[in-house]
C-alpha cells in the first residue's frame, strides 16, 4: 500500500518521552523505567506488537510488570490495543504519536500490520461511513479499519 502524509500531527521521536509523560501526568501516573522501555520498544516496532514481543525487546521486565504498565499507558491514552484473531493483543502508540493508519490482520497466525491509505481514499471512505453513520442516527468522531484475511506467512 502507498504511504502517505496524514492529517494527524506526528510528535517527533524526540518528543515522545516528553508527550508520554504529560499524559501520564494527567492520569496522576509517573513515567517509570518500565513504562519507558514499553514506550521505546513500541516507538523502534513498524507493526503493533504482542505482549511476549514487547518483553523480548526489552531488558528485565517481568510480565506482570508489562501488563500493568500497558493498562496505565492505555488509561493515558498513549497506546492503544489491537485485538487480533489469536491469543494475543498487540499494542501500539496511539494514532497521535504516531499518525492515522489501518491494520491488516490475519485470521490463521494473528499477525498485524500497520496499513496507511493514500488521503484520497482516506476521505473517500470518511465520507461512505459517514453516510452509514448518519442513516443509523449516529454522529462519526473517526474511523478505524481492521482488514481481516490471510498474511503471504499462511497462504
Amino acid at each position: 500500500m502507498a504511504s502517505t502524509k496524514t492529517t494527524h500531527q506526528h510528535v517527533e521521536a524526540a518528543d515522545i518521552a516528553h508527550h508520554v509523560a504529560t499524559k501520564l501526568d494527567e492520569i496522576g501516573q509517573r513515567f517509570t523505567s518500565g513504562r519507558r522501555a514499553i514506550v521505546e520498544s513500541l516507538t523502534g516496532a513498524k507493526r503493533p506488537l504482542s505482549i511476549p514481543e514487547i518483553l523480548e525487546a526489552t531488558t528485565g521486565l517481568a510480565q506482570s510488570s508489562a501488563y500493568r504498565s500497558l493498562t496505565v499507558l492505555e488509561s493515558a491514552g498513549v497506546v492503544v490495543r489491537v485485538i487480533t484473531t489469536d491469543e494475543w493483543a498487540r499494542f501500539e502508540l496511539s494514532e497521535d504519536i504516531t499518525g492515522h493508519h489501518h491494520h491488516m490482520v490475519c485470521s490463521v497466525c494473528g499477525a498485524v500490520d500497520d496499513v496507511r491509505i493514500p488521503d484520497s481514499v482516506e476521505h473517500e471512505l470518511d465520507a461512505a461511513l459517514m453516510k452509514v453513520a448518519s442513516k443509523a442516527g449516529f454522529v462519526m468522531a473517526h474511523h478505524r479499519l481492521d482488514v481481516v484475511g490471510v498474511c503471504k506467512e499462511c497462504i
